[in-house]
């Protein structure tokens, strides 16, 4: 795809979409489960930088609001970005060279007392993270395990709660275990080893 086939997916508009607009573009290719290893070598990128699959995270983004990264951008800020740098963000996802920007850091107060640390990615690339989510979700989410819910499309906490209870009400016991591990990853040395646990629990049974 050149640069003026991409320009035609973002322009200005009056139609209340930030002048981001769906180009005319096949529907998005997805994998079976089953075809995982072939999906992961077929022309990922191309995919992700696909105008309809960009204009979806751009509207998931600003969907989200957020507050500005390190770069101070707001996601209404976003679509001007988008319009004047478009061509120049693809580009550099397509040729491996996209270097993400510092994430924000700060801290807000929980419930019962205490500092959470959270990170502030900024808009620009809150936008492609969710552009490469919504193309490896598909593929890859029907492989974990069915006994895995967090931040999985169509599972919450609840689903997962009931499913303990369940649990419990089959093998006859009257306790569960809640465990917090406060600032796990934190306190753990960035290595292979944790990021092979990682992938491990969510490998299916």
């Amino acid at each position: 795809m050149n640069a003026e086939q991409q320009r035609g997916s973002i322009a200005q508009g009056d139609d209340g979409t930030d002048g981001i607009r769906d180009a005319a573009h096949p529907q998005q290719q997805t994998f079976p489960a089953l075809d995982t290893q072939r999906a992961l070598t077929d022309q990922l990128m191309e995919q992700i930088c696909d105008p309809k699959n960009l204009v979806r995270a751009y509207r998931r983004v600003r969907s989200n609001k957020g507050k500005p990264g390190v770069d101070g951008m707001t996601v209404h800020e976003l679509a001007d970005s988008l319009r004047n740098n478009h061509a120049a963000l693809t580009a550099s996802l397509l040729r491996g060279t996209y270097q993400p920007q510092p994430v924000r850091g700060v801290q807000i107060s929980k419930p019962e007392g205490g500092q959470r640390q959270l990170g502030i990615p900024v808009a620009v690339d809150r936008l492609v993270q969710q552009a490469i989510l919504q193309v490896l979700n598909p593929i890859l989410d029907p492989t974990f395990s069915n006994s895995s819910y967090g931040f999985r499309p169509g599972r919450d906490a609840h689903m997962a709660l009931e499913q303990a209870r369940k649990y419990v009400a089959q093998e006859g016991r009257e306790i569960v275990v809640d465990l917090d591990l406060e600032k796990f990853l934190d306190r753990v040395p960035y290595c292979p080893l944790v990021i092979e646990k990682v992938v491990a629990a969510h490998r299916p049974l």
